[in-house]
This record gives C-alpha cells, structure tokens and sequence, in this order.
C-alpha cells in the first residue's frame, strides 16, 4: 500500500522529467522486489505514520536530499505546487513534515532536540548536509544530546544523518567524524550506527519509536551507496519477523568453511562495498568480512560468535578514515584484552582527507590491497 502509494502521480499534478525516470526506476526495482535507499527509507516513514504517529524531518536540503535520493517533495512543473509524498496513504494516518531549513546547523539541531523532547511518541529527524558540517553544531551535541539523560534524566529518540564516506570530495566532504561521537559514548547514552543495506536502516528507524524508552539515534549516512548497485535490500527483508542486524556475517562462508578463513576483515559502512569487489575479482575464499552496523552499544554477543566461528583467523580492523580517526580506538578500547586485533586504514593525519582526486584513489587502492595480501 505505502509503496503504490509512493510511486502513483495523482491527476492533475505535472512532474519534472526527472521525476518520471525517478518513478520509472522504482518501479523496475520493486517489479524485482527490490528496494534501494530511497524507497526504504520513505517505506519506514510511511509504516510509521501509518501507526499514527508523526514524522518531522529538518535539515539544509532534506526535501530532496542532497544527493537527490529522497524526493519526499515533487513540485508541479506548471505551478510549482508542492506534492507531500507521504500525505493521503490512509484516512487516518500520522503527519509527515519535511523542512529546508536554514543554514545553522547549531540553531536547528537544537531546535530538533527540544521538539523531540516534547514530543517522545514522534520520530524527530535532523541531517547534516554533509557529516563533516555537523561541528557547527557541536555545543548542542555535547551539552545536550549525549548528556541530557545523565544530567537531567531526559531521554530523547532524536535521529541524527550525518552523510558520511570517503569519496575524494576532500576534507570538507568526508567525515562525520565519527570518532567523536564514538569516544562521547558511555552509560548506553546513544546508539551510534553505520549501516549498508536499506533494510537494515527500515528497522533501526523504526526501532526508534517501537522501544519503550528514547535513546538517541546517530547514523553514518550513505552518499555514493544511495546509488550502488549492491546495496539494494529484498522486500522480504522489510517484513515482519526481521529485525535491525547489528552485525552482519559473511553470507558466503558457513561454518564448514570458516575453518579454513586464514583472515577475517571486520569493517563498518561503506567500504565493505570495496573489499567484497575485491574478494570477487581475485577469486578469494580464504578471507571473511564482516560488517560492524551497529558500533554503540557494541553487540559483544554477537561479536563473540563471530570471533569463535573464525577461530582460526587473524582479525583485522579495516577502515576508510585515517588511523587517529574512524572506529579504530573504539575498538581498541573494547577489544585490546579480548582479542588481538590489528588496523589497515590510512596513516594518522590531521586533517580527515586529501583534496586531491588521485591521492584519494591511490590511498583507498591500497587500503583494500593491503586487506587481502
């Protein structure tokens, strides 16, 4: 119902070209019964208000998204109406509000984070243009969204998308920094997640407000997956009986065959993306990876049969961001006395990525080489 409803231009409205193909292309996936980022997205939107519950959504370009993934918002092309794309699903549904707001991370994210407070039963949503602005914000993270609880026991479920990945867009463009959100957790204060499948994103939204308490939500949003042609998620997935995987084993190795994994590659976001292309294009089956969505609270249990099926193989932290950077020290922080770990990243550095196109490519080419040799 929700996905009809999405993809369905009412009589009378007059969309961009760009729209037509956008719809085009939905419909392909979900003839296959696939979903991408966007529609999965959308989808726990639509499945929340459904439950009558609100959806409030802000950020500089959340409409459409800045990667144009979203398009919560068509505009006629004769009259530049704007058309709800979540509104009239059902008779009696909650509300969906979207707003381009204005280009203060700090006034708005704060904002949010007291709506979400009045409003515990409503999923409140903030994005970051990109992960890296969200320091214009910083006061309001540290005062107010990781320490409420302990201060003044007020819990909040507020979402907080920071696009996040190394791409060769420079230093302005890569990073949500998510060391720093790492190293603020203590107490259960936040989840932090960095997800890969839109699945798995459907639930961990949704878990927001099916909980009976509010914990708020940090995600490492994808820019470059939005549009990957593996990071598609069966409709099936979206069903009930599945829940958010705060990790995610090898698909491709059971346990016969872990036996003989001389090295299992743990990651988190979009990077496994790389190693997989990799693992594929070599022909490899000695080497597992291993995805990490969840990195706060760290699932230990799960970890820990992961750990015991690939008991013979020699654990490698493998990540995009710079060893000072990324989730390496939280790891090291939970894991050093647990179980040897060792890193493949890029070198320390100061800033959190070059400007030059093809230092990038260079720098990414050898992190994914050096997994596998």
């Amino acid at each position: 119902k929700i996905l009809n409803h999405l993809t369905t231009i009412p009589e009378g409205f007059k969309p961009i070209g760009k729209v037509n193909r956008l719809l085009k292309n939905a419909k392909k996936l979900l003839a296959k019964n696939e979903l991408d980022w966007g529609l999965g997205e959308l989808l726990a939107y639509g499945s929340i208000l459904l439950e009558e519950r609100d959806v409030r959504m802000s950020g500089q370009d959340v409409k459409r998204g800045t990667f144009s993934h979203r398009h919560a918002i068509f505009r006629d092309a004769n009259n530049y109406k704007e058309l709800n794309r979540l509104h009239g699903i059902a008779p009696n549904q909650g509300k969906f509000r979207i707003f381009n707001s204005l280009l203060s991370e700090f006034g708005v994210l704060g904002f949010e984070f007291g709506y979400s407070l009045a409003t515990p039963e409503t999923l409140v949503i903030w994005e970051a243009q990109f992960g890296d602005f969200y320091n214009g914000a910083q006061v309001m993270v540290d005062q107010y969204i990781y320490a409420a609880e302990s201060k003044w026991r007020r819990m909040s479920g507020l979402v907080v998308l920071l696009p996040h990945g190394y791409e060769g867009q420079g230093p302005e463009h890569s990073s949500g920094r998510l060391e720093r959100f790492l190293q603020g957790c203590a107490e259960y204060n936040v989840t932090v997640a960095n997800i890969t499948s839109p699945a798995n994103f459907f639930h961990a939204i949704r878990r927001q407000l099916a909980r009976p308490f509010r914990k708020p939500l940090i995600v490492m949003s994808p820019k470059s997956l939005l549009r990957h042609p593996e990071c598609i998620s069966n409709i099936k997935d979206f069903e009930t009986g599945n829940r958010f995987q705060e990790v995610i084993d090898d698909a491709q190795i059971d346990t016969k065959k872990a036996k003989k994994v001389r090295r299992l590659l743990l990651c988190s976001g979009k990077i496994y993306f790389d190693l997989l292309a990799k693992r594929r294009e070599d022909n490899i089956t000695d080497v597992a990876i291993v995805r990490i969505e969840q990195l706060y609270p760290l699932p230990e249990k799960q970890l820990e049969r992961i750990f015991k099926k690939y008991s013979n193989a020699e654990i490698i932290w493998v990540q995009e961001e710079p060893a000072n950077m990324g989730a390496w020290q939280h790891m090291i922080y939970n894991y050093c006395t647990k179980v040897p770990m060792k890193l493949i990243s890029r070198k320390a550095s100061a800033s959190p990525a070059t400007g030059f196109k093809k230092r990038h490519e260079k720098e990414q080419k050898e992190i994914i080489e050096k997994a596998f040799s």
